[in-house]
């Protein structure tokens, strides 16, 4: 049976689904509140149905996860049969060496791992050629733009007109910065964008270093914040907000700037990809049918400036039943599974499930979604990702707010990018 711990989703399973197994073996996984959470929550009953295993799924919010996780995950036998992983905790929980490898359960069931988005096994899959996770959801960031706006036959003309180009899907960055001047006109904004600090800034404008061909570092694990794209990436950040986007961008979470380009107040907004099939939704956009999404556009066509973002599953080396773990591990991440969970709306991380016809014939736009993870860039992760989430955020905010240049924001948040990687010995 299922028991919800709380908060308790929308989405409630049936707990007598397997009333005759009195002595059913039990798994508990602690999960965050979030939709592909629920999708899960709705098939577990065919798992239990087919294992007669118990299924135990605590669910909390975001904030609360890692202060559970971390006593159950030092304990020599914790709570937790299953944990989902951030990727901003991959680099910490590797390091402590919490997770156990999955690569001998893999090599004895023959599970494919072929399937899965590249970039996703990567982030959340294998550390140093040893499987510890396997991808779970995706939460990749793409551009959001109003189609119907890039389909009108005036703004063809005048943009035409303006910069002598075709108003299209953008393929360069140079080629969106222009559309989002050209859509500024009044209330309607070219750019809406996510301000606020730490987290909401420092994800988004990963975009735009990438889009500018930039990267957070080398070989070496030293910082390249200080290049001449980083600086001329947070330029476009700020001029975007300043001179392009709603009054209060600056301290927008994505909620807030999502329902500035739902109300059809912006023409684009570069976000998490989710959030393309809420701008559908009836209750709570009037964009329904007007929008587009799309890798972020780099430097050049075929060069795509997305950031990726992914949890991943992990059996702890702490687990009391690692065995049925991966029972419902190589369960819940099979095809046919999957398949299920995008069909409910979820965000797949195998390529298998993003071709799959089912799920194009309801989701049309998972194939724009497919090419966006095929080209996006992943964020460091190491032991200190989330302090350096707090650096990041606090000194383009700095930047933003003008307490400083765009060159001192990402020198400050280079110069402790490096002190970083030299406390986790990474610096080489």
């Amino acid at each position: 049976m299922i028991k919800l711990l709380k908060p308790l989703c929308a989405a409630l399973v049936s707990t007598t689904a397997l009333a005759s197994f009195a002595h059913a073996e039990t798994l508990t996984i602690l999960m965050e509140a979030v939709p592909d959470t629920e999708y899960v929550q709705a098939l577990v009953p065919e798992f239990e149905k087919e294992t007669g295993i118990d299924l135990e799924i605590e669910v909390v919010n975001y904030a609360e996860m890692h202060t559970k996780l971390v006593p159950q995950l030092v304990a020599r036998e914790g709570s937790y049969s299953l944990i989902v992983v951030d990727f901003y905790w991959v680099g910490e929980f590797f390091k402590a060496g919490w997770m156990m490898p999955l690569d001998d359960y893999i090599a004895k069931d023959g599970f494919d791992v072929s399937p899965y988005v590249p970039a996703m096994m990567d982030l959340v899959g294998a550390i140093d050629g040893t499987t510890y996770m396997l991808p779970f959801y995706n939460y990749a960031m793409g551009m959001l733009y109003r189609t119907d706006l890039l389909e009108d036959e005036a703004n063809k003309s005048a943009f035409k007109e303006a910069t002598g180009m075709d108003l299209k899907v953008p393929e360069t960055w140079d080629e969106y910065l222009k559309q989002v001047a050209f859509f500024t006109k009044g209330d309607m904004k070219g750019v809406v964008n996510q301000g606020l600090r730490p987290d909401p800034i420092a994800m988004e404008w990963s975009n735009y270093l990438f889009a500018n061909g930039g990267e957070y570092m080398d070989d070496t694990w030293t910082s390249t914040l200080t290049s001449d794209a980083a600086v001329k990436a947070l330029d476009d950040y700020k001029t975007n907000i300043d001179k392009y986007g709603p009054v209060g961008a600056a301290s927008f979470s994505f909620d807030e700037a999502f329902n500035v380009f739902a109300q059809g107040g912006a023409y684009s907004y570069i976000t998490y990809n989710f959030f393309r099939a809420a701008a559908d939704d009836p209750s709570s956009s009037q964009v329904v049918g007007k929008t587009g999404i799309a890798p972020v556009p780099g430097v050049e066509p075929g060069k795509t400036g997305s950031l990726n973002g992914a949890w991943g599953w992990a059996i702890p080396k702490s687990s009391p039943n690692p065995d049925l773990a991966w029972q419902f591990l190589k369960w819940v991440e099979s095809k046919d599974v999957a398949v299920k969970r995008a069909l409910q709306g979820g965000s797949p991380t195998r390529t298998d499930v993003f071709d799959d016809p089912a799920v194009l014939e309801k989701y049309p736009h998972m194939a724009d979604l497919k090419a966006l993870l095929l080209g996006s860039h992943n964020f460091p992760t190491f032991t200190y990702t989330p302090q350096f989430v707090e650096v990041l955020g606090r000194e383009l905010s700095l930047a933003v707010t003008g307490d400083k240049s765009s060159a001192d924001a990402l020198a400050a948040a280079a110069e402790e990018f490096n002190e970083l990687a030299e406390k986790d010995g990474l610096k080489k």
